[in-house]
């Protein structure tokens, strides 16, 4: 399972309303899920209770986040390509500004 989280740095709150898309990335790149964060910035569900291992791409759209906050994005999405080994649960949080961006895995 996929899970995710937005924290918008520059205003020091969740990144609610972003779509985001999981793809499994291979010979050609297949959809998985798609989902918005919510009021709290998170996508609690995103993809099938097991992924098969392989490698994966989420794709969060910015640019019409940041426009609807009255800001210019400097990346207008943000891809987060990763290896997913095992049965288990991902949770991949996003710490975002218009100039910046950081992930990791969380638990």
């Amino acid at each position: 399972m996929i899970t995710t989280h937005v924290l918008d740095t520059s205003l020091g709150r969740p990144g609610s309303g972003i779509s985001v898309r999981l793809e499994r990335i291979g010979d050609r790149s297949e959809p998985v899920a798609t989902g918005v964060t919510d009021h709290d910035g998170r996508v609690a569900d995103l993809g099938p209770d097991e992924l098969p291992a392989g490698t994966y791409r989420l794709t969060f759209e910015t640019a019409s986040y940041f426009e609807s906050h009255g800001a210019v994005a400097f990346f207008p999405s943000v891809q987060i390509t990763f290896a997913a080994n095992a049965a288990e649960h991902y949770h991949v949080p996003v710490l975002l500004s218009p100039f910046a961006y950081s992930t990791y895995r969380g638990s």
